[in-house]
């Protein structure tokens, strides 16, 4: 069957003498593998040079028993220039490209991701706070991808928390102070970040760009969403220890 769709390289490397595989997150099919065959012998035959984070056109034809799938077409629709020219800014990329292939499933349609991934690069432009953009696609992609910590109320009785709250990265949610817990990976967190993490997810881009985050709450978002995300996921992102 052959498929158009629009995508977002996710990464891209050279296979044997002439060719390049590459992943991408289409917007139509999810997380999509192929194979570019003869683009370093003849970089004219496509329309683009799959660099990472790029949006492109792309058409293939999917082989029914396997994974990998032959790209016959890939025409470069943005390219996020003012990105690549930004040391942080392009490892603010990077992570969340290597966040998006280990967190989402193959071949498992998700327009709220894409789109996500779309705005965090646009945003990514231009915003000065590096940092908090980086923490809000981290709750947004837990939230669009169904990996969202408990965070409402507390994880064993359901209660609502309001003050000497725990996070559990073993429950993967808040425990409150009545509800005793022998698990290990077990922190203190302030409400303040309880309350920054849920107004991200409910708010668009303008609201989550204004929102201000203390000291504190960024500290506790970093140790939070960075050691929730190995836990639960089994692997390290990489690109993580450089933000």
């Amino acid at each position: 069957m052959i498929i158009k769709t629009e995508a977002i390289v996710l990464k891209a490397f050279d296979y044997r003498e002439t060719s390049r595989i590459a992943r991408f997150f289409t917007k139509d099919y999810g997380k999509v593998s192929g194979v570019l065959k003869g683009i370093r012998k003849d970089p004219k035959k496509f329309g683009s040079h799959v660099d990472k984070f790029s949006v492109n056109d792309i058409v293939y034809y999917q082989y029914r028993n396997s994974d990998l799938h032959l790209i016959s077409q890939c025409d470069l629709k943005q390219f996020f220039f003012p990105i690549r020219q930004d040391y942080k800014r392009s490892l603010a990329a990077n992570y969340s490209l290597e966040l998006v292939d280990v967190i989402m499933p193959t071949e498992q349609k998700n327009v709220e991701i894409y789109q996500l991934m779309l705005d965090y690069f646009k945003n990514l432009e231009t915003v000065k706070d590096v940092d908090k953009l980086v923490h809000i696609f981290q709750i947004k992609v837990l939230l669009g991808s169904g990996f969202r910590p408990h965070i409402d109320s507390c994880v064993r009785c359901e209660r609502k928390v309001h003050d000497h709250v725990r996070f559990s990265l073993s429950l993967g949610g808040l425990v409150c102070p009545n509800c005793p817990t022998t698990e290990a990976h077990v922190t203190a967190i302030s409400q303040g970040t309880i309350s920054s993490m849920l107004h991200i997810e409910q708010g668009d881009w303008p609201q989550c760009l204004r929102l201000g985050l203390t000291d504190l709450v960024r500290k506790e978002l970093k140790y939070l969403l960075n050691n929730f995300l190995v836990y639960h996921l089994g692997k390290r992102i990489k690109t993580a220890k450089y933000l």
